[in-house]
């Protein structure tokens, strides 16, 4: 057993934290991680009065093809990436559906 006391729980934070994870194998260009991190941040800021305080994390999951995009700097690129980032905030600030008062399933 541990002699050492356990270190007391870190409070919640305050605010708006934002964590980004844009791996090199769906984005192989700097200039294109580079590019959707700063589509990321600013989607955030515009967002931020609607969300909830915390943590929050967005990862790329799906890579950015080379033959849709050529350009790591295009505008069909910084379109496509804007879109997808306004739904994803819409989404995450939606208020969550009440369940039905007096139904059980």
């Amino acid at each position: 057993m541990d002699d050492q006391p356990a270190l007391p729980a870190a409070p919640a934070p305050s605010g708006h934290w934002l964590g980004l994870v844009v791996p090199k194998r769906h984005a192989k260009r700097a200039v294109t991680r580079n590019l959707i991190k700063r589509q990321v941040r600013a989607a955030m800021a515009a967002h931020a009065d609607q969300l909830p305080p915390g943590l929050w994390v967005v990862r790329l999951k799906m890579p950015f093809e080379r033959s849709t995009f050529t350009s790591p700097g295009s505008d069909a690129l910084r379109e496509a990436t804007r879109a997808e980032l306004l739904q994803v905030f819409r989404r995450a600030s939606a208020p969550e559906p009440r369940p039905a008062q007096g139904r059980r399933p």
